[in-house]
């Protein structure tokens, strides 16, 4: 804890952190309005919108998402079958709204996804796709992929299908709130459902070596009232995990159903090298809770406890484990590496389509070889594309998180220049070669070691000089934090 408590906030009237957040739109080259055309098709995609004949409006489906979304990817329903279950699982429609070839599908591929900057989303689709027609919101007549599966009694699928449907969602819930209803023992069945199968799908993810670096997540919200901006760093809730055990067993049900058809796109990852393994090990060792390679590395992370300064350290070195993402398509042969090596399976994008270009190609693509259709050629003919769509897209995502919240941690500490503050060190020093910024990640001018540290309050990650070492809690003290450049700095006070 520093000397000083420091509000959480940034005052949003702040003009040099408004100029900021919009250098840095520009320096990346985010997307900006949508192009009239495009919108154009959007309203008139929306305006000759059809619903299939297939009428699913008496299935009870929910949604589950953060408090504040609008773009509502997924549905799901859950009810017994036998000693097992049937899942539901409703996906927005998104293709039925956008023509191929036309100016929405082209702006789609420039953009990739949806990005998320701190003053702004920038969607993937227009709002009268991606927040009305497109998006389950609940009361509405909606179309949808509509996945079905039979689970076994230990919640593994034996059975799988997907088709268009019209389904109508009968309550958007909050992670928040759906917990709260869960814990106070007064859910509805689906909820209750939810956890019993997501925690039996969290063992069959245990079993066949699946990982999780479990990181508690730091998220740039907005402060009640519009009155600035914070940094929110906590660990998920359960039922987060258990909703995205429902999205992960689709997406690996979709990668099952393209290689039985020997066509389509899986999001892959390697895994992790022997020397990355050795590092990891030795890291482990010397933070004082050795992986002994007994267990898998996925089960060993989860032993792990964020909220100690080694084990913290420990996740941020396991991150090495989980390089080489990315999208690997396929038609007539299938690929060498099949295999997400974090899930332990195969595995697609499949669940987000208003969000993420790909998904859209997934979903066609797996609803034609459920029914035995043809794949449209417009799906079939972008395979080879998008994986460096997407590759492009989430480096850029990638790039915008990270200055996105270097930007807001300046801000947050700008003010309190020389003041001391408790630390913990998540790496340990090495030489300097002034590549590295305040945050480890820019243009600084530091020529002794350094590390990389985070103060408890606000949760701020930074460089600081000295001679460091992992998961070691340090006093330091705040040399430089600019706003406009992004940089922190602190140093090591003996």
């Amino acid at each position: 804890m520093s000397h000083h408590r420091i509000s959480p906030n940034v005052d949003d009237s702040s003009d040099q952190l408004a100029e900021a957040f919009a250098a840095l739109r520009t320096e990346l080259e985010l997307p900006g309005e949508y192009p009239a055309e495009a919108v154009a098709e959007a309203r008139k995609a929306v305006e000759n919108h059809t619903l299939p004949d297939r009428d699913l409006r008496d299935i009870p489906f929910v949604t589950i998402d953060p408090a504040t979304s609008t773009d509502l990817d997924q549905a799901v329903f859950i009810e017994r079958a036998g000693d097992g279950y049937k899942v539901l699982y409703a996906i927005a429609d998104v293709p039925s709204f956008v023509a191929p070839g036309g100016a929405l599908d082209a702006e789609t591929r420039q953009r990739g996804q949806t990005f998320y900057a701190p003053d702004g989303r920038i969607p993937l689709h227009p709002e009268v796709i991606s927040e009305n027609a497109g998006s389950l919101l609940a009361g509405q007549d909606c179309s949808a992929f509509v996945w079905a599966f039979e689970l076994d009694h230990n919640a593994e699928v034996s059975t799988t299908s997907v088709a268009r449907g019209t389904v109508r969602s009968r309550a958007k819930l909050s992670y928040k709130g759906a917990q709260e209803l869960i814990d106070a023992g007064t859910a509805p069945a689906v909820l209750e459902l939810l956890k019993e199968v997501g925690l039996k799908r969290v063992e069959l993810e245990r079993l066949r070596g699946g990982a999780n670096l479990n990181m508690p997540e730091q998220e740039i919200v907005q402060a009640t009232g519009g009155g600035g901006y914070r940094i929110v760093a906590a660990p998920s809730l359960p039922v987060e995990d258990w909703n995205a055990q429902i999205s992960l067993m689709t997406g690996m049900a979709a990668a099952q159903l393209m290689l039985d058809g020997k066509v389509g796109i899986l999001r892959t990852m390697p895994a992790p090298d022997e020397r990355s393994l050795l590092h990891f090990k030795r890291q482990t060792k010397a933070l004082g809770k050795p992986w002994d390679g007994e267990v898998t590395y996925g089960e060993y992370l989860r032993t792990l406890d964020a909220s100690d300064p080694k084990q913290l350290a420990i996740l941020h070195s396991a991150g090495t484990l989980f390089r080489g993402a990315g999208y690997t398509p396929f038609d007539g042969e299938l690929p060498p590496n099949i295999l997400q090596s974090a899930i332990g399976a195969p595995y697609a994008h499949t669940t987000a389509p208003l969000r993420r270009l790909i998904d859209r190609f997934v979903l066609v693509i797996c609803e034609a070889l459920s029914n035995g259709h043809q794949i449209p050629s417009w799906a079939r003919e972008a395979l080879p594309s998008l994986p460096e769509i997407m590759a492009s897209s989430d480096q850029l995502a990638g790039r915008l998180e990270r200055l996105a919240m270097d930007t807001v941690e300046a801000a947050l500490v700008a003010n309190h220049i020389g003041e001391e503050f408790d630390a913990v060190v998540i790496s340990g020093s090495k030489p300097s070669n002034g590549s590295a910024n305040g945050n480890g990640r820019g243009n600084g001018n530091g020529n002794g070691p350094f590390g990389i540290i985070q103060i408890a309050e606000p949760a701020v990650t930074a460089r600081c000089d000295g001679e460091l070492e992992s998961g070691t809690k340090v006093r330091v003290q705040l040399l430089k934090a600019d706003i406009a450049s992004r940089e922190i700095r602190f140093t090591l006070l003996p």
